[in-house]
């Protein structure tokens, strides 16, 4: 089935001809679109800059560098995905902003430790020492716990505690137990539909 596309304003349908050709006008226009993803990789990481610890901030240059590679390598291999709802540039511009987001959080993350165990449960207040929390609040705390602890797989637990307690990005768990993003977020949302179930059949949520 064919899908739907918008009509293509002048520059979108020049970046696509040209990334499309031969040779010279090819090589011209991915050296265009490099130079632009790169600066879009910087941008973004100057915007991050005042969160970003120092260690991270000496290898910025590097990792945009990265970034603007792999973005541009996307963009070739998606240029049919692009539908024209939006000028080429901005389509393009979402890989640069995604492919540096993924670099700084991983570097970030490298030198720290990664809870994937039942540690993870001290990052979360104690219901029993909050005494500001109201009855209900405590009682959903308790019955998150216990389900956690007696619904969820192992690898389920460990996994949804260090999203959920850790509050570690998920590319950074898929690169340290070897897996993939994809696969990790269905781990955190299987976990989460079964927690959901869980609660809603013990009177703490309303069941959609």
């Amino acid at each position: 089935m064919p899908v739907d596309t918008a009509p293509l304003d002048e520059e979108s349908r020049r970046w696509l001809e040209e990334l499309r050709a031969i040779d010279v006008v090819r090589n011209r226009a991915l050296a265009r679109l490099h130079a632009m993803l790169l600066r879009v990789s910087r941008a973004e990481a100057n915007r991050r800059r005042g969160s970003l610890p120092s260690d991270v901030l000496a290898d910025v240059d590097d990792l945009c560098a990265q970034a603007a590679n792999d973005a541009l390598a996307a963009i070739v291999r998606k240029l049919d995905d692009f539908r024209g709802a939006s000028r080429f540039t901005t389509w393009a511009y979402k890989f640069a902003v995604l492919e540096i987001s993924v670099r700084l959080r991983r570097r970030a993350w490298s030198t720290r430790r990664v809870a994937l165990d039942e540690a993870a449960w001290g990052r979360l207040a104690d219901p029993a020492e909050d005494v500001q929390r109201s009855l209900q609040e405590r009682e959903m705390l308790v019955a998150v716990r216990r389900a956690v602890e007696e619904t969820l797989t192992e690898h389920q637990r460990s996994v949804f505690l260090a999203v959920v307690a850790e509050e570690v990005p998920i590319d950074v768990i898929a690169e340290r137990i070897g897996s993939t993003r994809g696969a990790v977020y269905k781990v955190v949302h299987d976990a989460r539909r079964k927690l959901r179930g869980v609660l809603a059949m013990a009177g703490h949520l309303e069941e959609r």
